[in-house]
């Protein structure tokens, strides 16, 4: 691996290794246990959307890991406003061993990636959103023992979650089934390569605009935020229209009684998903956005070290 811009892209046995790589630092980290695998190194993060996570997860782990995280906000740096990507991506790899970075357009990373001689990490891009669903895949395993042949419904936008939980899942060979109102459905070009990754593991993709037949026996049940960022003027539109899609105590009593709920986070209670959802037992939000760091510290590693 020389970046890590989409798990699509990556191996069954890459994603397998990450996540091992994670549970291993995680547990080190826990017990005490020094990791200063990137010491000396720098890297970059390139911040034009804003996070809480992102930067948090990123620079305390690159700490830990023993290294230094430089953020760069769109106001340090000349990105955007005359130098190009190709300038960039060449000065910074003189500086630096790594850039993140969490932007708009996927093809500004793809391009960075491409003209950086030191390796790029996708932290969110319109399109994709691979650390998060790196993470995600990593939770599931440690509640549920496994990956394959388990089932995820994903109830919501078409957007860059559903889209990287589609590879995740196809890579993986876990069922996963996508619900989401009509005019608002994934990338076409996203669903097809997922239907081909699904074909190579064997597991069953389903894209369907109602929520009761995703969440049906699901053993992950998954929501995310109805306004992204940027869409603001859209909000009183789209929560008319996915309304139908919250994943409230009546949809997510359609799926396995030892079912799960995951949300990337910020949630907005009352809209995507209900209090009493959100917030019961069977919510495994928080270790989800706890693994954000321990899986990202396994991209760094992998690729940095």
């Amino acid at each position: 691996m020389k970046d890590f811009l989409s798990l699509h892209d990556c191996t069954k046995e890459e994603i397998t290794g990450l996540i091992k790589l994670a549970i291993k630092l995680k547990a080190e980290q826990k017990n005490g246990v020094p990791h200063p695998i990137l010491k000396g190194k720098t890297l970059g993060m390139i911040f034009t959307k804003s996070s809480t996570r992102t930067r948090v997860s990123f620079e305390v782990g690159m700490t830990q890991l023993g290294g230094y995280p430089l953020f760069l906000s769109s106001n340090d740096i000349q990105l955007g406003r005359g130098e190009t990507i190709y300038d960039t991506a060449k000065v910074l790899s003189r500086y630096l061993d790594g850039i993140m970075i969490r932007t708009f357009s996927h093809q500004d990373v793809l391009d960075l990636a491409e003209y950086a001689d030191i390796p790029v990490i996708n932290a969110l891009t319109d399109l994709l959103h691979p650390c998060q669903v790196l993470a995600d895949l990593m939770t599931i395993y440690e509640h549920k023992g496994k990956l394959e042949e388990l089932k995820l419904a994903y109830v919501g936008d078409g957007n860059n979650m559903a889209h990287s939980l589609m590879y995740g899942c196809a890579k993986m060979g876990m069922n996963i089934s996508v619900a989401t109102p009509k005019g608002y459905e994934c990338n076409g070009e996203v669903v097809e390569n997922a239907r081909e990754d699904a074909k190579q593991s064997g597991c069953n993709l389903v894209i369907t605009n109602d929520p009761v037949e995703a969440v049906k026996d699901a053993d992950v049940v998954y929501s995310d935020t109805w306004v992204s960022m940027g869409q603001e003027a859209e909000k009183e539109e789209r929560v008319k229209i996915f309304m139908p899609y919250q994943v409230n105590k009546e949809l997510f009593a359609k799926a396995k009684p030892d079912a799960v709920f995951m949300h990337c986070l910020p949630a907005y209670r009352g809209y995507e998903v209900t209090e009493d959802v959100i917030d019961s037992p069977q919510s495994i939000i928080f270790d989800e956005a706890e693994n954000r760091l321990h899986a990202q510290k396994a991209v760094m590693a992998t690729l940095m070290g």
